[in-house]
């Protein structure tokens, strides 16, 4: 194939794929009086559509479709004028006077250069013609061609058209073969309908003409399609010698089969192929799955929405004979249940639902999706419906893991198998959905106070042989208490406060029988006198009468005056409430105040109240108008219904972990928030800041993008709670440093708060990580820790004296704490690596001290002078010795994070001793024994990619360029969510690579695996250079269009700031708010959004109704519009 910009305007070419090997008839010009009436659709023959698909020939022609007429003698070349269409009187004289001159000028070299040909000396011509004779297949035109004669005139945005080019036929462009080439292009400038097929009809526009486009599309088109065999079978000539007498070259038996189909032949052959495979392989689900999705293929092409349901109704079908012969499949009930969908009637998909969530009650994927499916129904959404499908499906795994656990509990010794580790893992997810939908609907308190009793029930549960009943009233008795829960100051943990408040019922147990005793003894009854009588009962009448006044006609007399004051109040702004409930606003801006107000009340009343007290512990003082606030006191039925036991350690660390941003799967939960966390949202912009430095544009600010983030993890009483949330969780895991150095970040946050950083001189956490050592001075990895946080901090010298009276004590350690060893060496030799970059000379040298004491495993000494040459080889020969062990370990599939500390050590040490590429081939080996499904699962994996990755990047000019962008792209494949990754490759090889070429890969990786994250990296990039905005509405789109990213409240909040804030295209804007709120019903910050960025062009009507689609969603509004009122009239006064 060529292009018309690349081949002679004047090609007298056949089409690709012709109609009919007869002429067509030239359609009868329409009379004068109809000339209005010029679309060739009105009288179209519709019955010419089967009559054409059935003429087209099977080969393609060596002749052009012009054959028919005959070609005029070379010799009365020059006299012999094609005529051209006239439009009209003005376009025929202009055309006579073109004629007229060029008789004048005579000569055909003349014609060639008023034509464009001669004037190009060795351009495309002559190419043109050594590609005839020169074996050439293609040739390109490298220079523009302004007045390209292929196109007649600019259409269809100056797309070109594509023309079978006959090579076999020497030619020479003439005058003629233009104009009959322009007369045929002629007819193909008319709009031509899609039903415009008649034969009539001539159009040499292949890929927008209405006449092709119907006969593509048509189901009788014959098709050639060549069969290739899945497996090519080598045939060994010496062992075997074919009888068939089939062509064969080097060995390959060639068993391609051209036939010809047409539409309706590869439905008959595939339906016939699946029927086939699925009777002789009922078991297989890859089978029927593909069965049902060549269905949605034949609906496709089908243009009557009844046959478009015949063909549903039959996948329904199929689906419902798969899911019978293989009941247990959770793929193919999803895609049953999918099918069912399509059907449009909710009530009929609810029913479904619930008939198979009966029969695989145990199953979370199927409650999973089927949770997020009613989340995404905004017909139908409400939250207390959605929280009754949450309370279903935790009750129904929870007696499932219950099952299971009574099974393994029953073993001797006790078991504990995957399958139930896998089943409680789920339900710890299931119920971090649940706080996550409670706290983006508005109700912050009850998912804070749903995290709060499950780690309470779970972690800290007395251990005592309870039934599951009678452990939930014991809980209730503590939930109605008065005591602290996990997060709250002076908490103590359910089983110690047990303790504690049994020891003091015993000791007032003891203090009232010691005042018994020591009163005496019964000294007998006496009888009162009747005067003593008659004052008793006066006074306890008396009581009685004044405790129902009390409970009775107080309160009503107290909100009867408050009502009265209300009333009165806004009769005062000019309000009458009796005689208009519901007055109309009609100044937006106060709509904007509501929203920034309801969004303040829902940043700060986020931990729930005790219900006798009325107040929330360790927190300030609360006045009388909060604690009148009831729906922030969550009882204890509240949350009874999501509670349950967990047994196996993974679980429950999995819930200690959704605590803090540590979480080594918090990239890939990133899905469901609402904002970024703040780590996230720092390595985006300090990848921004790198992009736009080294760029020449001016790039947007990441911050117009996210105005609206706010960053909770800033505040003091967030971090606070963070803070006691997580001492309190260290009880169950002591040995954890991750959840340790979460605690001493959260205490820098909630002290950095009050004040400026600059006014600390040693780090903000010195006092509780000393604390915390004093309790355990044997916990090394603590004072590493610690050590990190202050080079964090700046303080370096201080570091390392911690590091090095840390080490120097290692002797004095029992046995079994030096396994971490490894670890404090690492992190020590990671933060003088860090100071080397910054200038300091000394640095290396500590490092190579560091790891030979290391490998040499000798005693640790501070740091004196370079180590020798035979010290560096007792240590090469250490490390070496050391991996051995390490590499027996991991062939058994044993990963520990003081083994990855290892290996980068001695990576380390190599690279440095040996170099770079020493380095990097201990990594690799240790990279390449483990297998990629294995690497996929394992944190410590991706770690050590990580820091191969760095080692690369450290050194990427001696590696170049193409070895650290495999790394990167290697490393996505199997960690597709990987920041670090995407952090590499926009910072280092955005410098290296073609911006194309970058977007060309990240546009194809965010295709194979969608994410959040490879999302805001390719928006950080293209916001560097400049913001293109059809590129970034690309973008947008296609994320948006993906099912598992359609209902991300963040990318919604994204795409809609960017409309908004940056493009400044409110209407726009508005179209994104209206589909990301019904795409997104259950997230208030989202409705919330649409009051803030578009009050500008929503009128106070539009918001009033929002408001009123809000209640009827039961999001929680804590903010009533007629205060706004109120505040606004006292400020004016």
């Amino acid at each position: 194939m060529s292009s018309d910009t690349e081949s002679p305007p004047a090609l007298p070419s056949p089409p690709a794929f012709p109609i009919s090997t007869t002429p067509l008839p030239t359609p009868t010009p329409p009379p004068p009086s109809s000339s209005w009436l010029r679309n060739t659709s009105f009288t179209v023959d519709l019955a010419a559509i089967n009559n054409t698909s059935s003429s087209i020939p099977h080969t393609f022609p060596e002749s052009d479709d012009d054959e028919d007429e005959p070609e005029p003698p070379k010799a009365e070349a020059s006299n012999i004028y094609e005529l051209l269409e006239e439009e009209d009187e003005e376009e025929d004289r202009k055309g006579k006077k073109k004629k007229r001159k060029k008789r004048r000028s005579g000569g055909d070299g003349k014609e060639k250069v008023r034509f464009g040909l001669g004037k190009r000396s060795g351009g495309v011509w002559s190419c043109v013609k050594e590609s005839r004779f020169g074996g050439k297949e293609y040739c390109f035109d490298s220079r523009p061609d302004y007045d390209n004669l292929a196109f007649g005139s600019l259409y269809r945005f100056n797309v070109s058209r594509y023309k079978l080019l006959d090579s076999g036929r020497n030619w020479e462009p003439t005058y003629q073969s233009y104009s009959r080439s322009r007369r045929k292009v002629s007819m193909s400038e008319q709009e031509l309908d899609i039903d415009a097929v008649d034969d009539t009809v001539r159009s040499s526009g292949r890929y927008w003409s209405g006449k092709y486009s119907a006969i593509e599309r048509h189901k009788n088109l014959k098709r050639i399609r060549i069969i290739v065999p899945q497996k090519s079978k080598r045939v060994l000539l010496d062992d075997f010698i074919p009888l068939s007498t089939e062509d064969s070259h080097d060995g390959l038996v060639l068993d391609n089969m051209v036939v010809e189909e047409s539409w309706e032949d590869e439905v008959l052959r595939k339906t016939k192929e699946f029927n086939i495979m699925t009777r002789e392989h009922p078991r297989s689900v890859r089978a029927w799955l593909d069965f049902a999705e060549f269905q949605d293929k034949v609906a496709a092409m089908q243009p009557q929405k009844g046959a478009r349901v015949q063909i549903l109704e039959k996948k329904i079908s199929i689906l419902e004979k798969a899911v019978e012969l293989n009941p247990g499949e959770e793929d193919l009930l999803l895609a049953l249940l999918k099918a069912y969908q399509g059907r449009g009637n909710s009530d009929l998909l609810m029913a479904e639902w619930e008939k198979i969530l009966k029969r695989n009650s145990q199953s979370i994927k199927l409650w999973t999706e089927f949770t997020n499916m009613v989340l995404r129904q905004f017909s139908i959404f409400k939250v207390s419906e959605q929280r009754r499908m949450y309370a279903h499906a935790i009750r129904s795994l929870s007696a499932a893991c219950s099952k299971q656990r009574q099974g393994y509990w029953a073993s001797d010794p006790p078991l504990q198998d995957s399958a139930a580790v896998e089943l409680e893992l789920g339900l710890v997810d299931m119920l971090i959905s649940l706080c996550h939908f409670e706290w983006q609907a508005g109700y912050r308190e009850l998912a804070t106070a749903l995290f709060q009793a499950e780690i309470e029930y779970s972690l800290f549960s007395p251990t005592l042989q309870l039934t599951e009943h009678s452990k939930q009233r014991l809980f209730e008795h503590f939930w109605n208490s008065n005591g602290p829960r996990v997060g709250e100051e002076g908490a103590l943990g359910w089983s110690t406060w047990l303790e504690k408040e049994e020891e003091e019922r015993q000791k007032a147990i003891r203090d009232i029988s010691a005042q018994e005793n020591e009163g005496g003894g019964w000294t007998g009854w006496f009888t009162l006198t009747k005067k003593e009588q008659n004052l008793a009962e006066s006074e306890n009448a008396a009581d009685a009468s004044m405790n129902l006044e009390e409970t009775v006609d107080a309160p009503e007399n107290e909100d009867q005056m408050q009502v009265d004051d209300d009333e009165a109040l806004l009769k005062m702004m000019g309000i009458d409430m009796d005689a208009e409930a519901n007055v109309d606003i009609k100044d937006s801006t106060i709509w904007g105040k509501w929203s920034e107000e309801e969004t303040m009340r829902d940043n700060d009343q986020w931990l729930p109240l005790h219900p006798r007290s009325g107040a929330s512990h360790g927190r300030e003082a609360i006045d009388e108008e909060v604690e009148e606030q009831l729906s922030r006191v969550v009882l204890f039925e509240d949350v009874s219904e999501y509670v349950f036991s967990l047994s196996s350690e993974q679980a429950k660390f999995s819930l200690v972990s959704h605590i803090s941003t540590n979480s080594a799967t918090w990239s890939q939960k990133i899905l469901s928030l609402e904002g970024l966390p703040y780590s996230t949202l720092q390595d985006l912009k300090r990848v921004h800041d790198s992009l736009v430095r080294g760029s020449t544009t001016n790039g947007i600010s990441w911050d117009l993008l996210f105005p609206c983030v706010h960053d909770d993890s800033k505040k003091r009483d967030v971090m606070s709670f963070l803070r006691d949330a997580i001492l309190l969780c260290l009880r169950a895991f002591p040995g954890n440093y991750h959840l340790k150095e979460a605690a001493l970040i959260a205490e820098e946050q909630s002290v950095m708060v009050r004040s400026n950083a600059a006014a600390f001189s040693a780090t903000p956490c010195q006092s509780l990580a000393k604390r915390l050592l004093k309790s355990d001075r044997q916990d090394l990895l603590l004072s590493g820790v610690y050590a990190r946080r202050e080079a964090a901090f700046g303080n370096h010298d201080r570091a390392r004296k911690v590091f090095d009276m840390t080490l120097s004590s290692i002797s004095q350690l029992p046995q079994e704490s030096l396994s971490n060893i490894p670890i404090l060496y690492f992190w020590y030799a990671e933060m003088e690596l860090a100071m080397r970059s910054s200038g300091d000379a000394a640095s290396l040298s500590r490092v190579l001290h560091l790891l030979h004491c290391l490998g040499c495993g000798t005693a640790y000494s501070p740091y004196k002078c370079h180590p020798s040459s035979v010290q560096l080889l007792k240590a090469h020969q250490g490390f070496k010795e050391q991996l051995k062990t390490v590499r027996a370990s991991w062939a058994s599939g044993v990963f520990h994070d003081s083994s990855v500390a290892l290996i980068c050590s001695a990576s380390l040490f190599e690279e440095l001793s040996a170099g770079f590429t020493a380095g990097i081939d201990v990594l690799s080996e240790f990279l390449a024994t483990v297998l990629p499904e294995t690497r996929r699962g394992s944190y410590h994996m991706e770690f050590l990619l990580n820091y191969y990755l760095t080692v690369v990047e450290r050194h990427h000019d001696q590696a170049g360029m193409k070895k650290l962008f495999s790394c990167i792209s290697h490393g996505l494949q199997i960690y597709p969510y990987n920041p670090q990754l995407f952090r590499s490759l926009l910072d280092v090889c955005s410098a290296h690579i073609v911006p194309n070429k970058l977007r060309q890969f990240l546009d194809g990786h965010f295709q194979k695996n969608p994410s959040v994250i490879a999302l805001l990296f390719a928006l950080s990039f293209e916001l560097s250079k400049g913001g293109l905005q059809s590129r970034i509405h690309g973008l947008f789109e296609r994320a948006l269009a993906v099912e598992q990213l359609h209902t991300s409240v963040l990318l919604w909040r994204c795409y809609m700031a960017y409309e908004a804030d940056v493009v400044g295209n409110l209407s726009a804007a508005k179209r994104i708010y209206f589909r990301a709120i019904h795409a997104c019903p259950w997230s208030k910050k989202l409705w919330l959004d649409g009051f803030l960025k578009l009050n500008g062009i929503l009128t106070p009507k539009e918001l009033s109704d929002l408001q009123e689609v809000m209640r009827d969603k039961e999001l929680n509004l804590r903010t009533d519009i007629y205060e706004i009122l109120l505040k606004q009239d006292l400020d004016l006064d």
